[in-house]
């Protein structure tokens, strides 16, 4: 899953809590027959076997998620012809508001057998609607997907969804930029943000480019740093962790280094980040991996980038050379008739299916969280755009490192708060002060949400 500008976010985030948001069907619905509201309970226990013929799939991102949901169509069909799958694709707000609306109604007419579920969003569905989505504990086999993700689904117990994509952090570089500042790609590997910090001086004083954009909106670079330490915006508990989070302090703290050092340039939006990077505005990315295919936009830089474990923050304990930004997975709306086929198709796709997961690799770019895949033939290929690194290889080793963490339920609102104080501290207010005042209204964000 791409995630694209942080104002989006913020939108559907809006939309997430707003429990009475309009729905207007929009989509096809997997059964006239659905179960009437309140009787999950009585659906999941059910002894009688709760089959369909046709399944309904929502997604987001024609060019990715939609994309694999009907080459997974297109699998299942050769182990049930009898199924007839239909994918819908929508936009991710669209979405969002049409699962507020369908769960807290508890009205599931129009509402699909499958969904895809941000990673940031899915602890608020399950703590707020217990019992809607299905277990998936029989489907999904624990030690065939990487820790961290399975973290995300997890309630009570119980595994509640088919992980999917990684979004395993890392910095894209540009190989012949670091070279005129004197550097080797072996300098770039076992990175520290202090290490990055003095390759990016280096750059800017012998190439004249700035090192990193940096857009005042988005924090999702901080995002990764507090998760390379296992550390969010909330506890493990779900409780708010701001005032005395050393792993933030120092994200914070790193991050406004890196722009009195000159070494940033500003780009708000997210095709203004893309255009940094594809006019050479920039030596390097640091992104999730789905951002691979932004920079293969610009193809005249083939063979001149190379990719980098993400920095670790030597300050912190516990701090390592990995992380994670954006990410989805797949889940099965209880209510809605054909739970059981509908388990069936995840389970012998992207829930097992190393050929389909592979097939994927090459086709979207894919960075499976399905520990198997990393033996697959596309996975261990190499790209001749990345200077034939096994660009695909590196990131599933590298996801395998990514700390679990509690993303909590308000993550989105949690951030908007966030950002006003990130823009406070770079002008100059204190961390102290600020991350103390902060933490009373992120207590307030997390316990209305709860």
């Amino acid at each position: 899953m791409k995630t694209k500008s942080i104002a989006a976010s913020f939108l559907s985030a809006a939309m997430l809590l707003g429990m009475t948001a309009c729905s207007g069907g929009g989509a096809n619905s997997a059964s006239d027959t659905a179960p009437a509201a309140g009787n999950s309970q009585a659906v999941s226990s059910s002894a009688a076997k709760d089959a369909a013929e046709k399944l309904t799939v929502w997604a987001w991102d024609d060019t990715f998620n939609v994309k694999a949901a009907n080459e997974a169509k297109a699998a299942y069909a050769k182990i049930d012809p009898n199924v007839k799958v239909d994918v819908v694709s929508m936009a991710q707000n669209d979405i969002v508001a049409k699962l507020n609306t369908a769960f807290e109604s508890g009205n599931v007419d129009g509402m699909p057998n499958i969904v895809l579920i941000e990673d940031y969003r899915i602890k608020n569905y399950l703590k707020s609607y217990p019992g809607v989505l299905s277990d998936l504990s029989d489907v999904t086999t624990p030690d065939k997907f990487m820790d961290y993700k399975l973290k995300t689904m997890t309630q009570d117990g119980k595994i509640y969804g088919v992980p999917f994509d990684s979004g395993v952090s890392c910095v894209f570089y540009r190989t012949d930029l670091i070279e005129k500042a004197g550097f080797k790609q072996s300098d770039m590997q076992n990175l520290t943000w202090d290490k990055y910090i003095e390759i990016g001086k280096a750059v800017k004083a012998k190439t004249g480019k700035a090192m990193i954009s940096v857009d005042p909106s988005d924090l999702g670079l901080i995002r990764m740093m507090m998760q390379s330490a296992g550390k969010w915006y909330v506890n493990s508990d779900g409780k708010a962790d701001i005032a005395n989070n050393a792993a933030l302090k120092e994200a914070v703290t790193i991050y406004k280094k890196m722009q009195q050092e000159g070494i940033t340039i500003t780009a708000s939006g997210w095709d203004a980040g893309v255009a940094a990077v594809n006019e050479s505005k920039v030596a390097t990315s640091v992104n999730g991996c789905w951002y691979a295919s932004s920079i293969k936009k610009a193809a005249d830089q083939s063979g001149k980038w190379a990719i980098a474990e993400f920095p670790k923050m030597s300050n912190v304990s516990g701090s390592v050379n990995s992380s994670n930004l954006g990410g989805a997975s797949w889940y099965v709306i209880d209510k809605v008739a054909g739970r059981d086929t509908a388990k069936d198709f995840l389970s012998k796709t992207f829930a097992s299916d190393t050929g389909l997961l592979d097939s994927l690799c090459k086709d979207i770019s894919l960075v499976s969280t399905y520990k198997d895949a990393s033996s697959g033939k596309n996975v261990n290929a190499p790209d001749a755009f990345f200077n034939n690194q096994k660009i695909y290889k590196n990131w599933i080793d590298w996801t395998v490192n990514i700390p679990a963490v509690n993303y909590g339920t308000s993550t989105y609102d949690v951030e908007s708060k966030m950002t006003e104080a990130v823009q406070s501290i770079l002008k100059g207010a204190s961390i102290d002060d600020t991350l103390k005042n902060a933490q009373t209204e992120v207590e307030g964000i997390v316990s209305a949400a709860d």
